[in-house]
């Protein structure tokens, strides 16, 4: 080999190593990636008879969990004694505080219960999709329609902008779920007062609920008409639950709001999936086409104690409601109901699932199947009659963030993953 061919090799062979070395994802042996961009307009959902598909035609199973004791607080998870529902914490920090002070406390309680750290870790883990349980006094002040507003006199919406955004950023879809109407839907307290359901009354005051519901949703339908990255609208979280009432008032009152509320979104939003809930029963809902939805949805809830009840309900109300996809929007196994067997269900029948719940506070819950990340042994509890405003704006700062007071349950390692 002559001198000027070992000088050719000699100057390809430092070039390629100057350009491995300033290209490091182009050196041999490795192959370029790309990080996530976030969602596109193809990215945008909605349903294909059985199917929840994208816009490319890709068949999509939301596999996800629910951000509860975020934006509405239950008594059993969240950090402060007694086991309250959201309304009387609500109407005692106002009257201590005035209501300037308790929504700070709030938003304090909010800006450090789900932040980035969270919608990483859920990421990490593989699910695609999150549910985001809210509540009307998000929004409102009152019953009687005093909007929240910005510092710029709009009516506020940051905090479900906020976590649609970042979910966006990460490719983790998002469903939001009106957990509380104006009103309220059932009277379980888990809706945000309890043995309070109004929202169907046929009365003035009824129709003044259900008007100020439209409004919300019109709202929420209009800001995030555009946006791929929600999954879906779900409508109403548990309608009628504890309520006393026959299978034919469920059925009444349930088609009677669903029928509202889905000719109220799609007067601003054509797009996006509704989700409508059937809970316990499998005959709570009418046939979708009998109604002229489209793109909808059915969602069931899964409290109950055998694999044989579990697989009956979900493959019955299949069954029942076969033109539309389902969604197992809540469950837990209970007793003799195991993950294995929910989980192989639901592949099976083709059902999106959203676990209960992502994060929760209470005695054992560092190890609990009610959730992921539960708070750690000696957790500080508010105390919402004694606590001065600035002990609890501490107990709901930093210290109840994910990475600070709480640990892994076990359950995701346990019995989730290889599910995802």
């Amino acid at each position: 080999m002559n001198s000027f061919a070992k000088k050719v090799i000699s100057f390809v062979l430092i070039a390629a190593t100057l350009f491995a070395f300033c290209c490091p994802a182009f050196a041999v042996g490795e192959t370029a990636t790309e990080a996530p961009t976030g969602f596109t307009a193809d990215d945008f959902l909605t349903t294909d008879g059985q199917n929840i598909v994208n816009r490319k035609g890709e068949k999509v199973r939301l596999k996800g969990v629910n951000l509860g004791a975020w934006m509405i607080f239950e008594g059993w998870l969240c950090p402060y004694e007694d086991d309250l529902d959201h309304y009387t914490v609500l109407e005692k920090l106002t009257k201590r505080f005035g209501e300037d002070k308790a929504y700070e406390l709030f938003n304090t309680y909010m800006d450090n219960w789900i932040t980035e750290y969270d919608l990483d870790e859920i990421k990490a883990m593989g699910f695609n999709c999150v549910r985001v349980p809210f509540w009307y006094r998000n929004f409102y002040y009152d019953d009687n329609g005093r909007k929240i507003l910005d510092e710029n006199g709009e009516w506020d919406l940051s905090r479900l902008e906020w976590v649609v955004s970042e979910c966006a950023e990460r490719e983790i879809y998002v469903v939001l779920d009106m957990h509380g109407a104006v009103g309220y839907q059932s009277d379980a307290p888990h809706n945000g007062k309890a043995d309070s359901v109004g929202l169907y009354a046929d009365t003035e005051q009824g129709e003044r609920y259900r008007e100020l519901t439209d409004e919300l949703w019109t709202e929420i339908a209009t800001r995030f008409k555009d946006e791929p990255a929600v999954a879906m609208y779900d409508l109403l979280n548990e309608p009628m639950c504890d309520v006393e009432a026959t299978e034919f008032e469920r059925r009444k009152n349930n088609e009677m709001i669903y029928t509202r509320l889905y000719d109220t979104i799609r007067a601003v939003d054509s797009e996006h999936i509704i989700t409508m809930e059937a809970i316990w029963t499998a005959i709570a809902l009418p046939l979708a086409w009998t109604k002229g939805w489209e793109n909808v949805v059915y969602q069931v809830h899964f409290y109950n104690n055998s694999n044989f009840i579990f697989n009956l309900f979900a493959w019955f109300t299949k069954f029942i409601y076969s033109d539309v996809p389902m969604m197992m929007g809540e469950f837990y196994p209970h007793q003799k109901t195991t993950w294995d067997n929910c989980f192989k269900t639901l592949d099976k029948a083709n059902y999106s699932w959203f676990l209960w719940t992502y994060k929760a506070t209470g005695h054992g819950m560092w190890s609990s199947d009610w959730c992921l990340r539960g708070s750690k042994d000696g957790f500080e509890r508010v105390n919402v009659d004694k606590d001065s405003y600035e002990e609890i704006a501490r107990k709901w700062g930093e210290c109840i963030r994910t990475e600070n007071g709480f640990q892994d349950s076990g359950h995701y390692d346990r019995d989730v993953k290889e599910f995802i």
